[in-house]
C-alpha cells in the first residue's frame, strides 16, 4: 500500500488537497452557459470523481483490495458519501448562482470551521489551543466579509443575495461532518474506528455518492432556481469537450482527496489535516475574484470587504496551520 509517513510531506499532501478542492469549480465555470446549467455539469462530474476513486483504490491500495471490508466500515464511508453529496448539491447551486468567491467562502468556510471543531473534540488535540482557536475565529469572520461583499453586488444589480447566502449555508454544515465521517471508516492505525484502508474507505465514500446522485440530481434539476433541467437537456445540449471537462472537475476533487488520505499514516492532528485539506474557500476565491472578476461592477467601497476576507482567511489558515 503507497502511503505518506513524513510529517512534512503529509502536510504537503493536504496543501494539495486544499488546492484541488477550491479550483475544482473552475471546470463548472467553463462550460457554464444557458444550456448547461448547474446540474447538467453535476453529472459528468460525479462521473469522473468516482472513476478517480477508483483508479486510486486500483492504483495505491496493494493486492487483495477488497480485504478488511467489514459492513460497520462501509456504513461509515457511505454515510460521509449521502452527508458531502447532499452538501455539494447545494454547493453546485450556490457557485451557478453568486459564484465562487461567494459559495465557497460561505459554504466551504461554514465546512471547515465546523469540521475543525468536530475533530478537535473527536479525535483530541496537543497543539497550540489559542492559536487554533484564533484561527477559527477568523474564518468565521472572513465568511461574514464574504455575506457583505455579495450583498453589496447584488445590491447593484437589482437582485436578492438571499437564495446564494442560504444555499452556500446550507452546503456548510455538511462539509463539516463528511470528513471525520469517512476517516471512521478507517483502521484505528489511519485515525479511524472501522477495518479498511484509506482508499478502500475513499472508494465506498465515492460509490456512495455516486448511487446517491441519482435520487438527488434529478431533484435538483426539476427544483433548480436556474431553471428546469431534464436528461433531455444532457443528451442534446452536452457535447463531448463539455462532458469531458465535467469529468475533469470530478478528477480534480477526488484526486485532492485520494493524496490527502494518502497521508493518513502520518503523524499529523486530525484537526490541522483537516484544516490544511478544507482550506478550499481561500483557493477558490483567488480563482473567483482575480480570474473570474465576479466582483466587477461592485459598488465602490466593496473591494475593502474583499481584501478584509482575503486577509482573514490567509491568516486562519497560517495560524492552524502552525497550531500543529
Amino acid at each position: 500500500m503507497t502511503l505518506v509517513t513524513n510529517v512534512t510531506l503529509a502536510m504537503v499532501c493536504c496543501i494539495y488537497c486544499c488546492i484541488c478542492w477550491g479550483s475544482w469549480g473552475n471546470t463548472q465555470k467553463l462550460v457554464q452557459k444557458s444550456d448547461w446549467k448547474s446540474f447538467l455539469f453535476y453529472w459528468d462530474y460525479i462521473f469522473g470523481f468516482f472513476l478517480t476513486a477508483l483508479a486510486g483504490l486500483l492504483l495505491f491500495n496493494g493486492g487483495n483490495i477488497f480485504d478488511n471490508i467489514t459492513w460497520t466500515s462501509i456504513a461509515w464511508a457511505a454515510f460521509g458519501g449521502i452527508v458531502w453529496n447532499f452538501s455539494n448539491i447545494f454547493l453546485t447551486a450556490a457557485n451557478g448562482i453568486a459564484g465562487m468567491s461567494v459559495g465557497f467562502p460561505i459554504g466551504g468556510g461554514l465546512g471547515w470551521v465546523g469540521g475543525i471543531i468536530f475533530n478537535y473534540f473527536s479525535s483530541g488535540f496537543t497543539g497550540n489551543q489559542t492559536m487554533l482557536w484564533i484561527g477559527v475565529v477568523l474564518a468565521v469572520a472572513a465568511m461574514v466579509l464574504s455575506g457583505v461583499s455579495y450583498s453589496k453586488l447584488s445590491s447593484s444589480q437589482k437582485k436578492s443575495p438571499i437564495a446564494g447566502i442560504i444555499f452556500a449555508l446550507i452546503s456548510g454544515f455538511g462539509f463539516a461532518f463528511f470528513f471525520g465521517l469517512v476517516v471512521k471508516a478507517t483502521a484505528p492505525e489511519f485515525g479511524g474506528v472501522g477495518t479498511m484502508s484509506p482508499y478502500q474507505a475513499v472508494f465506498f465514500f465515492a460509490l456512495a455518492v455516486l448511487l446517491t446522485t441519482f435520487i438527488l440530481n434529478p431533484i435538483a434539476m426539476k427544483h433548480s432556481v436556474e431553471g428546469r433541467q431534464t436528461m433531455e437537456q444532457y443528451f442534446k445540449n452536452g457535447d463531448t469537450k463539455t462532458h469531458l471537462i465535467g469529468m475533469l472537475g470530478g478528477f480534480i476533487w477526488m484526486s485532492g482527496m485520494v493524496i490527502s488520505f494518502m497521508s493518513a499514516g502520518a503523524a499529523v492532528n486530525k484537526a490541522v489535516s483537516y484544516a490544511l485539506s478544507n482550506a478550499s474557500p481561500l483557493v477558490a476565491m483567488i480563482w473567483g475574484v482575480f480570474i473570474w472578476k465576479e466582483f466587477k461592477g461592485a459598488p465602490k467601497g466593496t473591494s475593502k470587504f474583499v481584501a478584509a476576507m482575503f486577509l482573514c482567511f490567509l491568516t486562519a489558515l497560517v495560524l492552524i496551520a502552525a497550531s500543529n
